[in-house]
């Protein structure tokens, strides 16, 4: 889900924002997390955002990821698998915002856990690592920390999914 479908760095960008006003953020280099670009003696703030209620929430969705999701679903079965478990406080958030952005998945095809051993075709991620022990087509979905990774099928966008896949 996260930085696939919905935008964590730009959540991480107006938190920054929010609490550290008078601060320059630097952009984000290839390869870098968020917490890896801001100042050292805020990274910690920035990485306990994402354990705190309400930080899934409220997260703005991935351009064109609706209607080409949509699409897909017409032609395959699309399961939302997220390693939710990580962040456990983000398991409401994340149904939360799925029914508000994705109404036309189930809930039975959403997926949380920790590691994602799925069986599916094909893998539309932004973490390499969820990579190592799947069978199927793997996708990664650009994002800057997974920039300087070549060893995959890379999509920019989902109009790059959708010609793929579509």
């Amino acid at each position: 889900m996260d930085e696939v479908l919905a935008d964590v760095i730009a959540k991480f960008k107006l938190l920054y924002k929010r609490d550290h006003p008078k601060e320059t953020l630097q952009e984000l280099a290839d390869g870098k997390e968020f917490y890896d670009i801001v100042p050292e003696h805020i990274a910690g703030d920035f990485r306990k955002h994402i354990y705190e209620k309400g930080f899934f929430r409220d997260l703005d969705v991935i351009k064109d990821s609706q209607r080409v999701v949509k699409e897909l679903d017409k032609k395959y079965d699309v399961f939302i698998v997220s390693a939710a478990m990580e962040f456990r406080n983000s398991l409401e958030d994340k149904v939360d915002w799925l029914v508000d952005h994705f109404p036309f998945i189930p809930w039975q095809r959403t997926i949380f856990c920790g590691l994602k051993i799925v069986n599916v075709d094909v893998m539309i991620d932004d973490r390499s690592r969820n990579f190592t022990a799947f069978n199927g087509r793997p996708l990664l979905f650009t994002s800057p920390h997974n920039k300087l990774i070549n060893e995959f099928e890379r999509v920019n966008t989902w109009e790059e999914v959708a010609a793929k896949l579509l």
